[in-house]
């Protein structure tokens, strides 16, 4: 169960990461709400799921899916350019991320 708060809490990380850059320095309501809200959850999530898991290994998995799935975000929107090279570095994340769970 540690885990799914962990990969969830990792995508709320993405969340509040693209709130924050659309909320215009907190100009704007909506982003910045969502960013708040989704930080909130996101670090709860992260504490709780570091409760059982080891810390190095639970920041890891945290900061990595955000990364990730914040720049895919980004790519797939076009607010990123993408490349060939962007997408090897990606999966090499995700495989980071993948191979740390397995080792646990």
């Amino acid at each position: 169960m540690a885990w799914l708060v962990l990969v969830l809490s990792g995508v709320l990380e993405a969340v509040w990461a693209v709130a924050l850059g659309r909320s215009e320095g907190f100009t704007r309501l909506v982003p910045s709400l969502t960013f708040a809200g989704a930080l909130v959850l996101s670090m709860a999530g992260l504490a709780w799921a570091m409760r059982t898991l080891p810390t190095g290994t639970s920041y890891a998995v945290w900061v990595g899916i955000g990364a990730a799935l914040t720049v895919a975000f980004g790519m797939l929107t076009g607010t990123e350019p993408a490349s060939v090279v962007k997408l090897l570095l990606l999966a090499g994340i995700v495989g980071c991320v993948v191979g740390l769970k397995l080792v646990g």
